[in-house]
């Protein structure tokens, strides 16, 4: 799994866990929701090798993360776009910046905002 580092600088805290739950979310994204009983008795007659998830991040935390994202796209919606952007659809941050219309600079600052407004929101759950 390669974590995204801009300029190769380590990742906070706050922003590993943010990177944890974009792939937190996006498990399972595309896969169907109906299978046909035959496909799943084929399956079950040919074992294959699983896939391991890459991610490494507690189902409490991810829904954490994920309701002060939530909650912070309600009261800010353009900072909460951008962390839902880039942290959740995975959005490199000059993408993120055009569709704003703003520079990359500038979204990464209001991405650094973001995680710091997330980190007081999951507060609650370090401390616990």
């Amino acid at each position: 799994m390669m974590i995204r580092k801009p300029l190769e600088r380590p990742l906070g805290d706050t922003e590993y866990m943010l990177e944890q739950w974009g792939w937190w979310r996006m498990d399972g994204a595309g896969v169907p929701i109906y299978t046909s009983p035959s496909f799943a008795l084929m399956r079950q007659a040919m074992p294959q090798a699983s896939v391991s998830k890459n991610y490494s991040i507690t189902d409490d935390w991810a829904i954490a993360i994920d309701n002060a994202v939530a909650k912070l796209t309600q009261r800010d919606q353009q900072l909460g776009d951008i962390m839902w952007l880039y942290f959740g659809a995975k959005w490199p941050m000059t993408r993120v910046g055009k569709y704003y219309g703003i520079s990359e600079g500038k979204t990464r600052e209001l991405a650094r905002a973001g995680a710091a407004w997330v980190d007081c929101a999951v507060g609650w759950l370090r401390a616990a």
